[in-house]
């Protein structure tokens, strides 16, 4: 944990703009913290939670914000040290009226999910929370799908796809993706866009790191493998329908889709992406052995 630290405390430090050669820095350290954060084990949460605490991380954070103007690197780091300080903080509440509002609200979200599945005719298929859960489960949904090769159903293989998709289709993408220098960096005025090699970058982080996929990755996948992604949800709307074809819009219930489910409180921590398969699915595994 001692080497983790000292990594965290040098990539919290003012450091020279990103390489624009598809590489990838210490800025992965922060999603596999989140990762770990976002894991059943409580072991792994508990030392993830004790690093950022020991730390001091809003500390840290404040004084990166309070870099230059000229430095948006930094406070962007500053944004993502404040997200994960929050997560830790949440990972062990002291508070027993807090600890029963989250089981309350994670127990809401649950039967809000289940009561859509089983109007779908679905059941929850659990994903590893290790920051590839998103592209896992549409991975296990592909392969269901007959897609994609069971061999092939991999987050890699869904982190390779969003990424080129939404390399090669920038102008679809752009205006949706967090901007390090612009509106979303502190005291910013511009609203900008990321630059190119931002660009260049995120895309590289989000193929080759744990960096959780959202909404724009779930679109691109879409779009990628032509099919329509519909992401099951507590709360309003309870369906978030991705179809990628003109003038068409598929509806739940519909076959051919791929179905995955959104939490915000499954683990008490972070988003989380489960697949959804059909209950019918083990009754069509024995009758085509027999």
């Amino acid at each position: 944990m001692a080497q983790k630290k000292n990594k965290l405390k040098k990539m919290l430090s003012p450091s020279p703009p990103a390489p624009v050669d598809g590489t990838v820095d210490d800025d992965a350290l922060m999603d596999d913290l989140f990762a770990q954060l976002d894991s059943k084990n409580e072991i792994v949460r508990g030392e993830s939670a004790t690093v950022l605490k020991d730390m001091h991380i809003n500390e840290v954070a404040q004084k990166a914000e309070d870099a230059p103007k000229k430095d948006p690197k930094a406070r962007y780091k500053a944004r993502q040290a404040r997200k994960a300080a929050a997560l830790a903080e949440s990972y062990a509440p002291t508070d027993a009226e807090a600890d029963a509002r989250l089981e309350r609200q994670a127990k809401e979200e649950e039967e809000s999910i289940k009561r859509a599945c089983d109007e779908l005719g679905l059941t929850l298929y659990e994903i590893t929370p290790d920051g590839h859960c998103m592209f896992s489960a549409v991975a296990d949904q592909l392969a269901l799908l007959g897609i994609v090769p069971q061999a092939q159903a991999t987050y890699a293989t869904c982190r390779a796809a969003a990424a080129d998709y939404i390399f090669t289709h920038p102008d679809d993408f752009l205006p949706f993706l967090p901007s390090e220098g612009g509106e979303d960096a502190a005291g910013a005025t511009d609203p900008g866009l990321m630059t190119r090699e931002q660009f260049e970058k995120y895309c590289a982080t989000m193929r080759n790191t744990a960096s959780w996929g959202g909404e724009p990755e779930i679109l691109a996948l879409s779009r990628a493998f032509n099919v329509p992604i519909h992401v099951i949800q507590s709360g309003t709307p309870p369906v978030v329908v991705h179809d990628p074809r003109e003038g068409q819009k598929s509806k739940p219930g519909d076959k051919g889709v791929v179905y995955i489910s959104y939490h915000r409180r499954l683990y008490g921590l972070g988003e989380h992406y489960n697949s959804l398969r059909p209950k019918s699915l083990l009754n069509s595994i024995k009758a085509a052995l027999h």
